[in-house]
């Protein structure tokens, strides 16, 4: 077997299949001659066939060489009772024809992905030996975070990254469009965001870009063909001194002029006790909004200072007014009202596991940085959950302690540690006490990123190894354990300027997370995927991709 993330059945049979020079693929049901379109233009690009996509027949197939895209309309025994049905396929290779079954386009999509890993990656084709894949993955959430505010990374970068993520059949994108350092993302109604908060440096300097609506509009076409939805986060309260430059009155103190040009956690953040700071938040959601169709909206909530609201009268008078015991029941307030806001609009909120501080917004669904605890609290609360841990899903984090490999200099993580991977905590061996969660510090500004809690919760020097510390026995009860709709990596720039080292940061260590988020555990096994990986890293790099060398 050579298909990367394992298959959830792959039943080998005697036989060869090849595809002729002229190909007919033929689609059954609505919607499947896009996904048939999709295969042709790979198969014409790649190997130089004559690829015809038609409207098949209800009987079938007409000749040999075929290949059959079929959507069914009654559930099939063997996909319904899988982890997600909407995204499994059954793939049969015979001898005259190669079959797709699945019940909605996403499995009929997915399939064709298993199928490109059994054609060859150089342009000429070899037979395919005869099999039967049922498949199915075992999470609905399967994300990459590209992280496009601390570096502006081309549109034709993104297609290509996109391409990736089907290839690895990665279904989330999540794309972190404002930070400090920049704002990625034209809104009409605050032309400053791009026109100032978009490029950084002194005297003219003018680093940084950003993406016009249309060119937004053209990538979320371009990811919905490829069935993966775009989440697009906007930072708040803290991470914003670009937006702050940009209209300084959105802070407490009204000073800040210059997009900051150093990495770390800034004190100045959105100030809570002004009206108008949500009017403006409320204003970029809308627009926001009406762009992305995905039903959730990432709203940061990691890394807030309290330093300014701490000194700010505007701050301190809602602290009164709302009756609220400190400045972090004041973040969490902001939050459950920007959550209210959103609601209202039909979208639901993700945030970073700070959000939990002070509470947690109604319906918010949390993706877990700091260790997996903060996943645990929110899944034994009832909310759904992301696992996003520093342990095993940061790729900017090194990959080998040589002095010249590119990345994080205070953290490593290697191939192996990804691999392992399981965004479900084990089941607690008997019943224990809940720990609360610490308050976070404010953090740092040394470039790092952490703060003191942070560290404490598995980041620190543990080389991107989570350590347990003695407080916390990190399980979660089986019945909660559905509330972990996935897992998710994440490509920090901060250490990463160029779109090459994107890729060399992605690639290998995307394949292991695929396996981690998409296999069930007894599938998963790491010599094996050894051995499969070479092959599958033919196929990244034929695509057009940098990788890091396997040896």
């Amino acid at each position: 077997m050579s298909i990367i993330p394992a298959p959830v059945l792959l039943e080998s049979r005697d036989g060869e299949h090849t595809l002729v020079d002229q190909v007919r693929i033929a689609c059954e049901g609505k919607g499947t001659d896009a996904v048939g379109q999709y295969l042709a233009i790979f198969l014409e690009d790649m190997y130089e066939l004559q690829a015809d996509v038609e409207v098949a027949e209800p009987s079938g197939l007409s000749c040999d060489g075929d290949i059959l895209l079929t959507r069914v309309t009654e559930p099939l025994d063997s996909l319904a009772n899988l982890a997600v049905p909407s995204e499994a396929y059954e793939l049969e290779v015979t001898e005259v024809a190669i079959i797709i079954r699945a019940m909605e386009n996403h499995g009929l999509f997915n399939g064709v992905q298993t199928l490109i890993q059994l054609l060859p990656a150089a342009a000429t084709l070899e037979a395919i030996s005869l099999q039967c894949v049922t498949d199915s993955p075992r999470f609905g959430w399967r994300g990459v975070l590209l992280d496009v505010g601390r570096h502006y990374f081309s549109v034709p970068f993104h297609k290509k990254f996109l391409d990736a993520m089907a290839f690895h059949k990665m279904n989330k994108f999540h794309w972190h469009l404002t930070e400090d350092q920049g704002w990625r993302l034209e809104v009409k109604g605050y032309p400053k965001l791009t026109e100032h908060g978009a490029w950084r440096g002194r005297e003219g300097s003018s680093y940084g870009g950003f993406y016009s609506q249309d060119e937004v509009k053209e990538i979320l076409a371009y990811a919905a063909q490829r069935f993966i939805e775009v989440v697009p986060e906007i930072e708040l309260p803290g991470h914003c001194g670009a937006a702050l430059a940009s209209y300084p009155y959105l802070g407490c103190r009204g000073d800040v002029t210059e997009v900051p040009v150093h990495w770390g956690v800034h004190e100045d953040v959105y100030c809570a006790g002004k009206e108008s700071t949500f009017e403006f938040l409320e204003g970029v959601l809308k627009e926001v909004i009406s762009l992305f169709p995905s039903q959730y909206i990432h709203i940061g909530g990691d890394e807030c200072p309290k330093t300014r609201w701490r000194s700010c009268p505007a701050c301190q008078q809602r602290i009164q007014e709302q009756e609220l015991e400190d400045e972090y029941e004041l973040q969490s307030w902001f939050i459950r009202r920007i959550n209210r806001f959103m609601a209202a609009q039909g979208k639901q909120l993700i945030g970073w596991d700070e959000i939990l501080e002070g509470g947690l917004a109604e319906g918010a669904c949390v993706m877990s940085w700091r260790g997996i605890i903060g996943g645990v609290r929110a899944a034994r609360g009832g909310h759904d959950v992301i696992m996003s841990p520093t342990s095993h899903c940061y790729f900017d984090y090194k990959q080998s302690m040589r002095s010249d490999e590119p990345g994080a200099w205070y953290a490593m993580l290697p191939l192996e540690v990804v691999y392992a991977f399981d965004p479900v905590p084990p089941e607690p061996q008997h019943e224990e006490p809940a720990t609360p969660m610490s308050r976070s510090g404010d953090g740092d500004s040394d470039g790092s990123g952490m703060d003191v809690e942070s560290a404490s919760n598995g980041m620190g020097d543990g080389g991107g190894v989570s350590v347990t510390p003695a407080y916390a026995d990190w399980t979660l009860p089986t019945k909660d354990a559905h509330h972990i709709i996935g897992g998710q990596a994440n490509v920090w720039t901060e250490y990463i300027s160029d779109e090459d080292t994107v890729e060399y940061m992605t690639f290998p260590r995307l394949a292991a997370l695929s396996e981690a988020v998409w296999s069930s555990k007894a599938n998963k096994d790491w010599a094996n995927f050894k051995e499969r990986l070479p092959r599958f890293m033919k196929h990244i790099e034929a695509m057009g991709n940098k990788s890091r060398p396997l040896s």
